[in-house]
């Protein structure tokens, strides 16, 4: 069986330009997972690839990427680490409420449909 073709860059470009600008809406104090995120990019099921391509944003970034969770709101960074304990600070600095390293999704879960117009 022949493997798939790797995408090519500029289809990377694309994907990854999809990606930020819909992370880019997501308003302060409201959370998406990787999964919705991928979903609401037009990317499909493609959770890990959004994971792996926040993890590579720079240091400077403006983008929200603190805003987006694993699955049922847990924060997959883990905890002491130093970009977990900037994703935890900077969404209670949002009046986001973390419990048992989760945050409520019925609560803080962004969904466009109602935050658009």
């Amino acid at each position: 069986m022949k493997e798939p073709n790797p995408p090519d860059e500029s289809e990377v470009q694309i994907r990854r330009t999809a990606l930020y600008s819909t992370l880019a809406q997501v308003p302060e104090g409201k959370v998406v997972s990787y999964g919705q995120l991928a979903e609401l990019a037009g990317l499909g099921r493609a959770a890990r690839w959004v994971g792996r391509t926040l993890s590579q944003l720079p240091g400077d970034t403006r983008l929200p990427w603190h805003r987006v969770l694993g699955a049922g709101g847990r924060i997959s960074l883990p905890l002491g680490s130093p970009s977990g304990d900037e994703q935890r600070a900077r969404l209670r600095s949002e009046g986001v409420t973390i419990l048992n390293n989760r945050v409520d999704i019925q609560r803080h879960g962004w969904r466009p449909i109602e935050h658009s117009g």
